[in-house]
Protein backbone atom coordinates (compact mmCIF):
# COMPACT_ATOMS: atom_id res chain seq x y z
CA UNK A 1 0.00 0.00 0.00
CA UNK A 2 1.11 3.46 -1.26
CA UNK A 3 1.96 6.27 1.89
CA UNK A 4 0.34 9.09 2.18
CA UNK A 5 2.17 12.49 2.39
CA UNK A 6 1.32 12.46 6.37
CA UNK A 7 2.79 8.88 6.59
CA UNK A 8 6.25 10.02 4.53
CA UNK A 9 6.23 12.99 6.61
CA UNK A 10 5.98 10.94 9.86
CA UNK A 11 9.05 8.83 8.32
CA UNK A 12 11.14 11.46 7.12
CA UNK A 13 10.84 12.89 10.92
CA UNK A 14 11.58 9.58 12.63
CA UNK A 15 14.33 9.15 10.26
CA UNK A 16 15.75 12.77 10.56
CA UNK A 17 15.61 11.77 14.65
CA UNK A 18 17.53 9.23 13.70
CA UNK A 19 20.04 11.10 12.00
CA UNK A 20 20.51 13.39 14.78
CA UNK A 21 20.99 10.67 17.29
CA UNK A 22 24.34 9.28 15.03
CA UNK A 23 25.44 12.80 14.69
CA UNK A 24 25.64 13.64 18.57
CA UNK A 25 26.67 10.21 19.10
CA UNK A 26 29.69 10.83 16.49
CA UNK A 27 30.72 14.08 17.55
CA UNK A 28 31.03 13.05 21.30
CA UNK A 29 33.19 10.06 20.36
CA UNK A 30 35.20 12.86 18.20
CA UNK A 31 35.69 14.80 21.15
CA UNK A 32 37.02 11.53 22.63
CA UNK A 33 34.77 11.91 25.41
CA UNK A 34 33.49 8.08 27.01
CA UNK A 35 30.98 6.03 25.46
CA UNK A 36 28.44 6.34 28.34
CA UNK A 37 28.33 9.99 27.62
CA UNK A 38 28.12 9.61 23.95
CA UNK A 39 25.51 6.95 24.47
CA UNK A 40 23.62 9.96 26.51
CA UNK A 41 24.73 12.58 23.82
CA UNK A 42 22.98 10.43 21.51
CA UNK A 43 19.65 10.38 23.65
CA UNK A 44 19.50 13.98 24.62
CA UNK A 45 20.02 15.08 21.01
CA UNK A 46 17.52 12.60 19.66
CA UNK A 47 15.18 13.63 21.91
CA UNK A 48 15.70 17.38 21.57
CA UNK A 49 14.94 16.58 18.12
CA UNK A 50 11.74 14.66 19.23
CA UNK A 51 10.80 17.69 20.91
CA UNK A 52 11.46 20.62 18.24
CA UNK A 53 8.83 17.93 15.90
CA UNK A 54 6.61 17.71 19.40
CA UNK A 55 7.57 13.53 19.69
CA UNK A 56 7.76 13.30 22.41
CA UNK A 57 6.81 17.17 23.45
CA UNK A 58 9.85 19.02 25.30
CA UNK A 59 7.97 19.17 28.72
CA UNK A 60 7.63 15.11 28.69
CA UNK A 61 11.43 14.67 28.02
CA UNK A 62 12.87 14.76 31.61
CA UNK A 63 10.39 12.16 32.22
CA UNK A 64 11.42 10.24 29.40
CA UNK A 65 15.11 10.78 30.61
CA UNK A 66 14.46 9.58 34.24
CA UNK A 67 12.26 6.62 33.22
CA UNK A 68 14.62 5.18 31.05
CA UNK A 69 17.53 5.83 33.46
CA UNK A 70 15.55 2.89 35.72
CA UNK A 71 14.89 0.41 32.85
CA UNK A 72 17.95 -1.75 34.00
CA UNK A 73 17.83 -1.48 37.56
CA UNK A 74 17.28 -4.74 38.63
CA UNK A 75 20.09 -5.61 36.25
CA UNK A 76 22.54 -2.99 38.21
CA UNK A 77 21.71 -4.46 41.52
CA UNK A 78 22.47 -7.56 40.55
CA UNK A 79 25.76 -6.98 38.53
CA UNK A 80 26.58 -4.87 41.17
CA UNK A 81 26.06 -7.10 44.34
CA UNK A 82 27.36 -10.11 42.22
CA UNK A 83 30.74 -8.59 41.60
CA UNK A 84 31.27 -7.73 45.47
CA UNK A 85 30.50 -11.19 45.95
CA UNK A 86 33.95 -12.22 43.83
CA UNK A 87 35.36 -9.45 45.40
CA UNK A 88 34.94 -10.83 48.87
CA UNK A 89 36.41 -13.93 47.71
CA UNK A 90 39.16 -12.60 46.21
CA UNK A 91 39.99 -10.60 49.37
CA UNK A 92 39.98 -13.09 51.32
CA UNK A 93 43.08 -15.14 49.03
CA UNK A 94 40.20 -17.58 47.59
CA UNK A 95 41.48 -16.86 43.87
CA UNK A 96 45.10 -17.56 44.53
CA UNK A 97 44.01 -20.26 46.87
CA UNK A 98 42.56 -22.06 43.79
CA UNK A 99 44.85 -21.10 41.29
CA UNK A 100 48.10 -22.24 42.86
CA UNK A 101 46.17 -25.83 44.05
CA UNK A 102 46.02 -26.47 40.80
CA UNK A 103 49.34 -25.63 39.27
CA UNK A 104 50.14 -27.61 42.13
CA UNK A 105 48.05 -30.72 41.71
CA UNK A 106 47.80 -30.66 37.62
CA UNK A 107 50.98 -29.25 36.62
CA UNK A 108 51.95 -32.21 34.87
CA UNK A 109 48.73 -33.38 33.67
CA UNK A 110 48.31 -29.70 30.72
CA UNK A 111 44.72 -31.20 29.85
CA UNK A 112 43.25 -31.19 33.13
CA UNK A 113 44.53 -28.03 34.19
CA UNK A 114 44.25 -25.93 31.28
CA UNK A 115 40.43 -27.13 32.03
CA UNK A 116 40.73 -25.97 35.53
CA UNK A 117 41.85 -22.53 35.12
CA UNK A 118 39.23 -22.28 32.04
CA UNK A 119 36.31 -22.84 34.62
CA UNK A 120 38.07 -20.19 37.27
CA UNK A 121 38.00 -17.83 34.11
CA UNK A 122 34.11 -18.51 33.68
CA UNK A 123 32.88 -18.18 36.91
CA UNK A 124 33.29 -14.89 37.83
CA UNK A 125 31.69 -13.24 34.83
CA UNK A 126 28.73 -16.21 34.49
CA UNK A 127 27.46 -14.75 37.97
CA UNK A 128 28.07 -11.25 37.55
CA UNK A 129 27.30 -10.91 33.61
CA UNK A 130 30.60 -9.37 32.94
CA UNK A 131 33.64 -10.89 31.30
CA UNK A 132 35.36 -7.60 32.88
CA UNK A 133 35.39 -8.95 35.87
CA UNK A 134 36.65 -12.25 35.70
CA UNK A 135 39.74 -10.09 34.47
CA UNK A 136 39.65 -8.01 37.18
CA UNK A 137 39.57 -10.62 39.56
CA UNK A 138 41.47 -13.63 38.07
CA UNK A 139 42.79 -12.17 35.55
CA UNK A 140 46.40 -11.37 36.50
CA UNK A 141 46.93 -15.10 38.31
CA UNK A 142 45.07 -16.77 35.49
CA UNK A 143 47.54 -15.37 33.68
CA UNK A 144 50.52 -16.42 34.90
CA UNK A 145 49.62 -20.06 35.63
CA UNK A 146 48.43 -20.15 32.14
CA UNK A 147 52.39 -18.59 31.52
CA UNK A 148 53.89 -21.05 33.84
CA UNK A 149 51.86 -24.02 31.16
CA UNK A 150 54.53 -22.73 28.24
CA UNK A 151 52.01 -20.64 26.83
CA UNK A 152 53.21 -17.27 24.87
CA UNK A 153 51.92 -14.42 26.44
CA UNK A 154 49.99 -13.40 23.49
CA UNK A 155 48.10 -16.95 23.07
CA UNK A 156 47.29 -16.50 27.19
CA UNK A 157 45.65 -13.28 25.77
CA UNK A 158 43.71 -14.73 23.43
CA UNK A 159 42.53 -17.52 25.68
CA UNK A 160 41.60 -14.80 28.47
CA UNK A 161 40.07 -12.59 26.15
CA UNK A 162 37.63 -15.12 24.43
CA UNK A 163 36.93 -16.72 27.95
CA UNK A 164 36.21 -14.38 29.95
CA UNK A 165 34.09 -13.12 26.97
CA UNK A 166 31.74 -16.29 26.78
CA UNK A 167 31.66 -16.42 30.69
CA UNK A 168 29.88 -13.31 30.16
CA UNK A 169 27.45 -14.91 28.19
CA UNK A 170 27.03 -18.13 30.53
CA UNK A 171 24.47 -18.31 32.79
CA UNK A 172 22.92 -17.46 35.98
CA UNK A 173 23.54 -13.75 34.77
CA UNK A 174 23.89 -12.61 31.29
CA UNK A 175 23.28 -8.58 30.70
CA UNK A 176 22.71 -8.98 27.13
CA UNK A 177 20.02 -11.48 27.85
CA UNK A 178 18.32 -9.91 30.38
CA UNK A 179 18.23 -6.67 28.50
CA UNK A 180 16.61 -8.41 25.70
CA UNK A 181 14.38 -10.23 27.64
CA UNK A 182 13.16 -6.32 29.14
CA UNK A 183 12.70 -4.51 26.60
CA UNK A 184 10.53 -8.27 24.53
CA UNK A 185 8.56 -9.00 27.36
CA UNK A 186 10.05 -12.48 27.67
CA UNK A 187 10.83 -14.03 30.92
CA UNK A 188 14.40 -14.17 32.14
CA UNK A 189 14.14 -18.15 32.42
CA UNK A 190 15.07 -21.20 30.53
CA UNK A 191 18.44 -19.78 29.60
CA UNK A 192 20.84 -22.67 31.74
CA UNK A 193 21.03 -24.97 29.09
CA UNK A 194 20.65 -23.04 26.02
CA UNK A 195 23.75 -20.63 27.39
CA UNK A 196 25.48 -23.17 29.38
CA UNK A 197 26.85 -25.85 27.06
CA UNK A 198 27.82 -23.76 23.85
CA UNK A 199 29.73 -21.62 26.72
CA UNK A 200 31.40 -24.73 27.35
CA UNK A 201 31.72 -26.46 24.30
CA UNK A 202 33.38 -22.99 22.75
CA UNK A 203 35.87 -22.44 25.80
CA UNK A 204 36.50 -25.77 26.11
CA UNK A 205 38.12 -25.71 21.91
CA UNK A 206 39.38 -22.17 22.57
CA UNK A 207 41.61 -23.29 25.40
CA UNK A 208 42.46 -26.36 24.39
CA UNK A 209 43.26 -25.00 20.61
CA UNK A 210 45.36 -22.16 21.57
CA UNK A 211 46.98 -23.50 25.01
CA UNK A 212 47.97 -27.03 23.52
CA UNK A 213 51.18 -25.86 21.93
CA UNK A 214 54.22 -25.19 24.86
CA UNK A 215 57.20 -23.47 24.01
CA UNK A 216 58.55 -23.65 27.08
CA UNK A 217 58.25 -25.82 30.43
CA UNK A 218 59.85 -24.84 33.58
CA UNK A 219 60.21 -27.00 36.95
CA UNK A 220 57.14 -27.31 39.48
CA UNK A 221 59.01 -26.36 42.27
CA UNK A 222 60.06 -22.86 40.94
CA UNK A 223 56.63 -22.34 39.23
CA UNK A 224 55.76 -22.51 43.33
CA UNK A 225 58.14 -20.48 44.38
CA UNK A 226 57.34 -17.09 42.04
CA UNK A 227 53.63 -17.76 42.36
CA UNK A 228 51.40 -15.81 45.23
CA UNK A 229 50.47 -17.52 48.05
CA UNK A 230 46.98 -17.40 49.58
CA UNK A 231 46.73 -15.84 53.08
CA UNK A 232 47.39 -18.12 56.29
CA UNK A 233 44.35 -20.14 56.81
CA UNK A 234 43.15 -20.43 54.35
CA UNK A 235 41.79 -23.86 52.83
CA UNK A 236 39.51 -25.52 50.42
CA UNK A 237 35.70 -25.23 52.38
CA UNK A 238 36.68 -21.56 52.75
CA UNK A 239 36.62 -21.25 49.63
CA UNK A 240 33.82 -23.73 48.69
CA UNK A 241 31.11 -22.71 51.35
CA UNK A 242 29.82 -19.35 49.78
CA UNK A 243 29.66 -21.20 46.30
CA UNK A 244 27.41 -23.87 47.92
CA UNK A 245 25.60 -21.13 49.83
CA UNK A 246 24.84 -19.10 46.61
CA UNK A 247 24.14 -22.11 44.31
CA UNK A 248 21.98 -24.15 47.36
CA UNK A 249 19.48 -20.74 47.37
CA UNK A 250 19.43 -21.07 43.75
CA UNK A 251 18.42 -24.71 43.87
CA UNK A 252 16.38 -24.55 47.19
CA UNK A 253 13.29 -22.22 44.70
CA UNK A 254 13.86 -25.02 42.00
CA UNK A 255 13.04 -27.93 44.28
CA UNK A 256 10.45 -26.26 46.51
CA UNK A 257 9.03 -23.67 44.58
CA UNK A 258 5.63 -23.28 47.00
CA UNK A 259 7.81 -23.39 50.11
CA UNK A 260 10.48 -21.31 49.32
CA UNK A 261 10.02 -17.37 49.52
CA UNK A 262 11.16 -15.62 45.75
CA UNK A 263 14.78 -13.73 47.11
CA UNK A 264 16.10 -12.67 43.90
CA UNK A 265 19.56 -13.11 42.40
CA UNK A 266 20.30 -9.81 44.25
CA UNK A 267 19.81 -10.92 47.80
CA UNK A 268 21.42 -14.06 47.08
CA UNK A 269 24.44 -12.53 45.95
CA UNK A 270 24.54 -10.66 49.20
CA UNK A 271 23.85 -13.56 51.34
CA UNK A 272 27.15 -15.35 50.06
CA UNK A 273 29.34 -12.21 50.29
CA UNK A 274 28.72 -12.29 53.53
CA UNK A 275 29.00 -15.91 53.84
CA UNK A 276 32.51 -15.25 52.39
CA UNK A 277 32.89 -13.04 54.38
CA UNK A 278 32.57 -14.76 57.67
CA UNK A 279 34.71 -17.55 56.38
CA UNK A 280 37.74 -15.26 55.79
CA UNK A 281 40.90 -15.82 57.18
CA UNK A 282 41.84 -12.13 56.73
CA UNK A 283 39.81 -9.41 58.20
CA UNK A 284 38.38 -7.61 55.67
CA UNK A 285 36.34 -4.12 55.59
CA UNK A 286 33.20 -5.14 53.53
CA UNK A 287 32.30 -1.67 53.61
CA UNK A 288 35.37 -0.26 51.89
CA UNK A 289 35.45 -2.98 49.76
CA UNK A 290 32.22 -2.50 48.22
CA UNK A 291 32.86 1.16 47.87
CA UNK A 292 36.16 0.34 46.21
CA UNK A 293 33.95 -2.05 43.69
CA UNK A 294 31.31 -0.03 42.92
CA UNK A 295 34.08 2.76 42.24
CA UNK A 296 35.69 0.23 39.45
CA UNK A 297 32.25 -0.68 38.23
CA UNK A 298 30.97 2.95 38.13
CA UNK A 299 31.53 3.38 33.79
CA UNK A 300 29.46 -0.30 33.58
CA UNK A 301 27.06 0.71 35.84
CA UNK A 302 26.82 4.18 33.65
CA UNK A 303 26.76 2.58 30.82
CA UNK A 304 23.12 0.52 31.54
CA UNK A 305 21.55 3.98 33.15
CA UNK A 306 22.21 5.80 29.54
CA UNK A 307 21.22 2.34 27.47
CA UNK A 308 17.80 2.81 29.18
CA UNK A 309 17.74 6.44 28.47
CA UNK A 310 18.23 5.78 25.03
CA UNK A 311 15.79 2.84 24.54
CA UNK A 312 13.46 4.89 26.07
CA UNK A 313 13.88 8.05 23.77
CA UNK A 314 13.72 6.00 20.89
CA UNK A 315 10.60 4.32 21.86
CA UNK A 316 9.37 7.82 22.24
CA UNK A 317 10.21 9.01 18.92
CA UNK A 318 9.84 6.35 17.20
CA UNK A 319 13.59 5.45 16.22
CA UNK A 320 13.02 2.01 17.72
CA UNK A 321 10.19 1.18 15.74
CA UNK A 322 11.73 2.58 12.38
CA UNK A 323 15.14 -0.07 13.02
CA UNK A 324 12.58 -2.54 13.58
CA UNK A 325 11.08 -1.82 9.79
CA UNK A 326 14.42 -1.97 8.84
CA UNK A 327 15.27 -5.08 10.36
CA UNK A 328 12.25 -6.76 8.97
CA UNK A 329 12.84 -5.71 5.52
CA UNK A 330 16.52 -7.22 4.86
CA UNK A 331 15.67 -10.96 3.56
CA UNK A 332 16.07 -13.57 6.28
CA UNK A 333 19.45 -15.61 4.42
CA UNK A 334 21.06 -12.29 4.13
CA UNK A 335 20.19 -10.95 7.92
CA UNK A 336 21.08 -14.29 9.06
CA UNK A 337 24.95 -13.77 7.59
CA UNK A 338 25.29 -10.58 8.26
CA UNK A 339 25.07 -11.34 12.31
CA UNK A 340 28.52 -12.24 11.97
CA UNK A 341 29.17 -8.41 11.58
CA UNK A 342 25.98 -6.52 13.03
CA UNK A 343 26.22 -7.89 16.22
CA UNK A 344 29.45 -7.67 17.08
CA UNK A 345 30.39 -4.52 15.72
CA UNK A 346 27.17 -2.95 17.50
CA UNK A 347 28.91 -3.92 20.79
CA UNK A 348 31.78 -2.55 20.03
CA UNK A 349 30.47 1.00 19.75
CA UNK A 350 27.74 0.63 22.05
CA UNK A 351 28.77 -1.77 24.63
CA UNK A 352 25.72 -3.40 26.07
CA UNK A 353 23.90 -0.88 24.36
CA UNK A 354 23.96 -2.80 20.87
CA UNK A 355 21.69 -5.59 23.14
CA UNK A 356 18.82 -2.49 23.03
CA UNK A 357 18.95 -1.00 19.83
CA UNK A 358 19.67 -4.18 17.32
CA UNK A 359 18.77 -7.32 19.73
CA UNK A 360 15.25 -5.74 20.69
CA UNK A 361 13.91 -5.36 17.66
CA UNK A 362 15.48 -8.46 15.98
CA UNK A 363 14.16 -10.61 18.18
CA UNK A 364 10.29 -9.73 17.49
CA UNK A 365 11.31 -10.21 14.03
CA UNK A 366 12.48 -13.67 14.44
CA UNK A 367 10.05 -14.51 17.03
CA UNK A 368 7.32 -13.50 14.31
CA UNK A 369 8.66 -15.72 11.45
CA UNK A 370 8.05 -19.04 13.69
CA UNK A 371 11.96 -19.04 15.68
CA UNK A 372 12.21 -19.75 19.09
CA UNK A 373 13.15 -16.37 21.02
CA UNK A 374 15.30 -17.88 24.18
CA UNK A 375 17.56 -19.83 21.91
CA UNK A 376 17.79 -16.36 19.70
CA UNK A 377 18.83 -14.67 22.44
CA UNK A 378 21.04 -17.55 23.70
CA UNK A 379 22.74 -17.91 20.36
CA UNK A 380 23.22 -14.11 19.83
CA UNK A 381 24.75 -13.68 23.42
CA UNK A 382 27.55 -15.83 22.30
CA UNK A 383 27.88 -13.20 18.92
CA UNK A 384 28.24 -9.84 21.49
CA UNK A 385 30.94 -11.15 23.67
CA UNK A 386 33.59 -10.81 20.26
CA UNK A 387 32.72 -6.99 19.91
CA UNK A 388 34.10 -6.53 23.35
CA UNK A 389 37.15 -6.67 21.49
CA UNK A 390 36.60 -4.52 18.42
CA UNK A 391 37.67 -1.04 18.63
CA UNK A 392 36.30 1.80 20.08
CA UNK A 393 35.62 0.30 23.34
CA UNK A 394 37.67 -3.30 23.06
CA UNK A 395 36.82 -3.22 26.69
CA UNK A 396 37.62 -6.70 27.58
CA UNK A 397 40.74 -7.15 24.69
CA UNK A 398 42.42 -4.26 26.42
CA UNK A 399 42.19 -5.76 30.17
CA UNK A 400 43.10 -9.58 28.32
CA UNK A 401 46.62 -7.46 26.82
CA UNK A 402 46.79 -5.38 30.26
CA UNK A 403 46.60 -8.17 32.88
CA UNK A 404 48.90 -10.56 30.82
CA UNK A 405 51.38 -7.84 30.29
CA UNK A 406 51.49 -8.63 26.49
CA UNK A 407 53.36 -5.79 24.72
CA UNK A 408 52.95 -6.54 21.13
CA UNK A 409 50.52 -5.44 18.14
CA UNK A 410 46.65 -5.35 19.64
CA UNK A 411 46.00 -6.24 16.26
CA UNK A 412 48.25 -9.53 16.27
CA UNK A 413 46.81 -10.42 19.53
CA UNK A 414 43.40 -10.27 18.18
CA UNK A 415 44.32 -12.30 14.81
CA UNK A 416 45.31 -15.04 17.31
CA UNK A 417 42.06 -15.59 18.35
CA UNK A 418 40.75 -15.82 14.30
CA UNK A 419 39.80 -20.06 14.30
CA UNK A 420 37.94 -19.76 17.43
CA UNK A 421 36.07 -16.59 16.59
CA UNK A 422 34.98 -18.21 13.47
CA UNK A 423 34.05 -21.08 15.39
CA UNK A 424 31.65 -19.27 17.87
CA UNK A 425 30.23 -17.03 15.05
CA UNK A 426 29.37 -20.53 13.58
CA UNK A 427 27.79 -22.13 16.35
CA UNK A 428 25.89 -18.83 17.18
CA UNK A 429 24.21 -18.09 14.02
CA UNK A 430 23.45 -21.48 13.68
CA UNK A 431 21.58 -21.80 17.06
CA UNK A 432 19.90 -18.98 15.78
CA UNK A 433 18.97 -20.39 12.49
CA UNK A 434 18.25 -23.76 13.81
CA UNK A 435 16.64 -22.36 17.12
CA UNK A 436 12.81 -23.85 16.83
CA UNK A 437 14.55 -27.70 16.49
CA UNK A 438 16.81 -26.63 20.02
CA UNK A 439 13.62 -25.34 22.09
CA UNK A 440 14.42 -28.95 24.24
CA UNK A 441 16.65 -27.35 25.46
CA UNK A 442 14.36 -24.59 27.16
CA UNK A 443 12.23 -27.22 28.38
CA UNK A 444 14.79 -29.19 30.20
CA UNK A 445 16.28 -26.15 31.68
CA UNK A 446 13.06 -24.84 33.53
Amino acid sequence: MPLNGNHMSIQSQTILILVVMCAAYALAKRRKLSVETSILAAAVGGGLAGAVMRIPPLADLPRHLIEGGFTYFDVILVFTTATIFMAVVSASGGVNYVVRGTIRLFFNLRLIALLVLMIIILIPGALTGAGSVSLLVVGAPTALALGYLGIPKKRVAAILFLVAGLSAAAPPVNIWAMIVSAGTAIPYVGFELPLGIPVLLLSTFSVLFLGWKRTEKKALAEVLEEMPEPPPGMSGWRVALPFVVFFGLVMMYRIWPFATPILGLAMQFVIAAVAAWLVSPVRINILILSRDTVKRLLPLLTTMVVVGMLQQIMTATGVRGLISFLVISIPVVILFISLAVIIPVSEGLLTYGGAAIIGIPLIWFLDSIGLHATVVIAGLSLLWPLGDGLPPTALIGRLSVLVTEYTGSYWSFLRTTWIPWLVITIVGILMVVFSAKLDFLVRWSM
